[in-house]
């Protein structure tokens, strides 16, 4: 009798468990830019164990990081996730306009962490993200509003420049067309190196100088700067 009970147990063990990871293998994704004037560049989608991450909140950026966050490059972050054994995906492929819904779905295999990383434009270092959210065994609709976290990487000197390379100050360009030139800069000094909630932008109303070339009108923002709603199936 007792041999069946643990036989029974094993078996009602097994199938929650096969449960458990059926609920969390297909989600849907959908991703809702907040902001009034702030683009996101193309925004990673990385599911993942408990030994990998695309950041963490108080901790020094990596260099995988420092490309998403300066330049809005992804690759190396995808990269190295998927060495480790996680799965990624582009949910878009061009920059996310302020009010823009972006949507896909994702595999997540017996990944249990799902984590979101893309460039805040126009920023020097400022990037929207999720820091390895437990995916839910429960099937059901999910939603997580989203901060934006600044790199403590570069200089928020708020100058567009073309930058976006490791070591080259400045913001790559201005997706929403506000901005001016000729400013002097923002600031000179970061005194957050670690990965930190971003101050924000500051701006000016001087479209041909001051000391930002951001337009504080429209380029300013307050957390959070998205929403995402996942679909656990």
């Amino acid at each position: 009798m007792k041999f069946k009970q643990t036989l029974t147990s094993l078996t009602v063990a097994s199938t929650l468990l096969a449960t458990t990871q059926v609920y969390a293998a297909l989600i849907d994704i959908e991703l809702v830019n907040l902001t009034n004037s702030m683009a996101f560049t193309p925004v990673l989608i990385a599911a993942h164990d408990d030994q990998s991450a695309l950041f963490h909140v108080g901790e020094a950026a990596s260099d995988a990081l420092q490309k998403m966050a300066e330049g809005g490059d992804t690759s190396q972050l995808s990269a190295e996730i998927t060495n480790m054994g996680g799965v990624t995906l582009d949910l878009t492929s061009a920059p996310t306009l302020a009010g823009v819904t972006s949507s896909g779905n994702l595999d997540t295999g017996s990944n249990m962490y799902l984590s979101l990383g893309a460039m805040l434009l126009p920023t020097n270092d400022g990037f929207v993200g999720l820091d390895s959210w437990k995916i839910p065994t429960q099937a059901g609709t999910y939603t997580i509003m989203l901060n934006a976290y600044d790199a403590g990487t570069e200089i928020n000197d708020e100058i567009i420049n073309g930058g976006g390379m490791l070591g080259v100050q400045g913001i790559p360009a201005d997706p929403s067309g506000h901005a001016g030139t000729g400013g002097s800069g923002a600031s000179s000094s970061e005194g957050n190196q670690s990965v930190h909630i971003h101050p924000g932008n500051i701006g000016d109303n001087d479209p041909m100088g001051g000391f930002s070339d951001l337009n504080s009108s429209v380029h300013r923002w307050l957390n959070p700067v998205a929403k995402l709603v996942i679909t656990v199936k």
